[in-house]
């Protein structure tokens, strides 16, 4: 097929197939137009390939060369794995200091990679973990090499089929050259001129294959800005349709029984609980269904806020579900506050995959007789064998841990239920506003009184032996303390600690005379319900975890937290996982132990970890460096994926689409023909996406 146009099938473009095609179409791509939009992850600048006896030291450069000579070397802080890549003026060390069972099987003498990275010299010219792409012949030199190359985000399935991120760059370049289509554009020239936006079809093509550095960012921020567009319209959308929608249960004031077990509280609600109390159950009376986001820092406080308005509405005949996503945390809702809420005469219940069959169903009839007021659970409240009598009020603990359907299948359960989605990852107002502007947003900023502040400091994991000693003095002192490993076994594609190994080795070793335990998802929920009451109860000194204990343990005794490979979490999972200790009078200390050799912004983001405890400011730096899809969900959301959109760098683009989209809403019967087509195409985009959090 010499010209290709946008509905193509890709199966007959170049390079592709049966095999292929059958893959990409698993993945939502099946015609030509439709590979276009897999945006390059990033970008090598290959334009400055340099032979290898001209490059100078702490120079950016692509090298292209032959393997030499191979091998594992053993010495200093561990194995690396080295390669000699020469050409015809000199060679060059390639190293890599982690997976090197993953470059043992790659490397065979006489191939021809090229090779970019920053340069440096010890013992000789090098490069460390530089990025590599294999060229098989002089025509891959052209395509690979001497060129800004796109490098496309890959997966087992792709990978599986033939397609590498290389194979990928062979099709994506066949396509760009062939295409005899324009790509059409929905917004009005008068929006892209204003906003200094590249034509649509030029920033596609051009994102693929740039001409230079300035025309990527160029190309990025056009397709940056339709990605926003789309977003932001899918919550005013969602946002109209709750407006318009009248609940069926009505709820009144807060009665005696709310104020009752306020007063009964072990301890004073803070100010602004208090305050997000009056916000959620006045809400809660209006005529529409609320839908409000509670969010604030770690151990602010959000979850008594919660069961007092779960209280407002059992006190008000109705049904509630409060969803959590992990046993550990349901359980710990339970054990928290079903004493509590017996004492005022509502009853409260558990609901979790591991219960027996009769358990489940015992529950479950229960529930539907509507002889449970306030059901606790995970995940397997959505199942169909649970249904409620009259579920008027909808929590959902840790919100972005589940994804849109099982949201959704939640919220059906009710008529047009009332809806609180909370998370203990501050959420950046401008996040805030973008992802959950079709929710009410409630905050707490402040800390419960009388928390010390949590000593937090970073090393390198060579003094790994001095840290285990601090273990040790702390456990001396009455406290008790948590190590946290990235891994639960072994992995021969990650050289990283494990918890299984350390329990073995520290059982007996270090540790011996102590009492050690450990937990990770796959021991049996009533062994590690076991073991998780003893530690609470000071019958273990030191628990062994990978991040299962993330949320939902609460031990005011815990004095000390070990990270294993702090530099492998982002910020705000690392922030999470320090919540686990200060929990009581005690001082307590975090240390994280991090590679001796740090990526600079792996280095910047242990420096930020230590030097700051504000939950909000850390989500602000975690979205910077990392983006917010991981952090915030936005993937689990049910609005569309952002493959080029930034929500911390592009806020003015943000704001833009924002003021755009208020137009086409606020003045729908005055637009011109250009703004109607863009809020038409809009609206048949949005028609092939799920509502967000199952409205609708």
């Amino acid at each position: 097929m010499a010209e290709l146009r946008l509905q193509s099938p890709l199966q007959y473009v170049k390079g592709v197939g049966p095999k292929k095609a059958e893959a990409l179409g698993e993945l939502g791509f099946n015609e030509v137009g439709d590979l276009l939009k897999y945006y390059p992850r990033h970008y090598l600048d290959r334009t400055n390939v340099v032979p290898i006896g001209r490059i100078q030291i702490d120079q950016e450069v692509t090298v292209v060369g032959e393997v030499k000579a191979h091998g594992t070397l053993y010495g200093g802080k561990g194995r690396r794995y080295e390669v000699i890549l020469g050409d015809k003026t000199g060679n060059i060390s390639l190293l890599w200091f982690a997976g090197v069972k993953y470059w043992e099987r790659l490397f065979k003498k006489g191939q021809v990679f090229a090779a970019t990275g920053r340069v440096n010299y010890f013992q000789g010219i090098q490069i460390v973990h530089p990025d590599l792409e294999r060229l098989d012949d002089d025509s891959d030199q052209m395509v690979h090499a001497g060129r800004i190359i796109p490098v496309y985000p890959q997966t087992a399935q792709l990978n599986k089929a033939g397609l590498s991120s290389k194979s990928m760059r062979k099709v994506t370049s066949f396509i760009c050259d062939n295409l005899v289509d324009t790509i059409p554009d929905h917004l009005p020239d008068s929006v892209r001129q204003q906003q200094q936006l590249m034509p649509l079809h030029e920033a596609v093509i051009k994102c693929h294959y740039p001409d230079d550095r300035r025309q990527i960012e160029l190309c990025r921020r056009r397709l940056a800005f339709d990605e926003l567009l789309e977003l932001q319209y899918m919550v005013y959308r969602n946002k109209g349709r709750k407006i318009a929608t009248i609940k069926k249960h009505r709820v009144e004031i807060p009665g005696e029984r709310v104020f009752r077990f306020i007063d009964n509280l072990p301890f004073e609600l803070t100010s602004e609980q208090q305050k997000v109390i009056k916000e959620i159950t006045d809400d809660m009376q209006s005529e529409h269904p609320m839908s409000r986001l509670l969010h604030g820092d770690v151990g602010c406080g959000k979850t008594v806020v919660a069961v007092a308005a779960a209280l407002h509405a059992a006190e008000n005949g109705l049904q509630v579900a409060f969803m959590a996503p992990t046993e550990i945390l349901a359980e710990q809702h339970v054990r928290s506050w079903q004493a509590a809420l017996g004492k005022v005469g509502i009853t409260a219940d558990l609901l979790t995959a591991s219960l027996t069959a009769k358990q489940k169903q015992t529950v479950a009839a229960r529930c539907a007789a509507g002889e449970i007021d306030i059901l606790f659970g995970t995940h397997a409240l959505i199942y169909d064998y649970v249904t409620f009598d009259r579920l008027g009020f909808v929590i959902i603990d840790e919100q972005h841990r589940f994804g849109v359907e099982q949201r959704g299948k939640l919220y059906a359960k009710g008529e047009d239920p009332d809806l609180l989605v909370m998370t203990a990852t501050p959420i950046p107002r401008t996040l805030a506003l973008t992802l959950y502007g079709d929710l009410d947003i409630s905050t707490i900023e402040s800390l419960p009184p009388g928390r010390k502040p949590i000593r937090t400091v970073w090393r390198t994991d060579d003094v790994r032996g001095k840290v285990h000693e601090y273990v040790k003095d702390q456990i001396a002192k009455g406290g008790q303390a948590y190590i946290i490993y990235p891994l639960i076994e072994k992995s021969e594609q990650m050289e990283l600690q494990n918890v299984e190994d350390a329990f073995k080795e520290l059982s007996v070793g270090v540790f011996r005379n102590l009492k050690v335990e450990m937990v990770h998802g796959r021991i049996k929920s009533k062994q590690r319900d076991d073991i998780l009451d003893k530690y609470r109860n000071g019958e273990v000194d030191v628990l062994l975890a990978t991040t299962v204990i993330e949320v939902g343990i609460d031990n005011p005794n815990a004095t000390a937290l070990v990270i294993e490979h702090a530099d492998r979490f982002g910020l705000a999972q690392l922030h999470q996982l320090r919540g686990r200790v200060g929990r009581g009078e005690k001082r307590a200390t975090v240390v994280a132990l991090a590679n001796s050799r740090l990526s600079d912004i792996a280095r910047q983001r242990m420096e930020y970890f230590v030097e700051n405890s504000n939950g909000f400011d850390i989500a602000e730096a975690d979205m910077e460096l990392r983006g917010p899809g991981e952090i915030f969900g936005v993937k689990q959301s049910g609005l569309p994926e952002l493959r080029a959109a930034n929500l911390f760098r592009d806020r003015d683009l943000m704001e833009s689409a924002r003021l755009l989209l208020e137009r086409l809403f606020d003045q729908t019967e005055e637009l011109d023909r250009a703004h109607r087509n863009l809020y038409t195409y809009l609206q048949h985009g949005a028609g092939r996406r799920r509502m967000h959090l199952g409205g609708g």
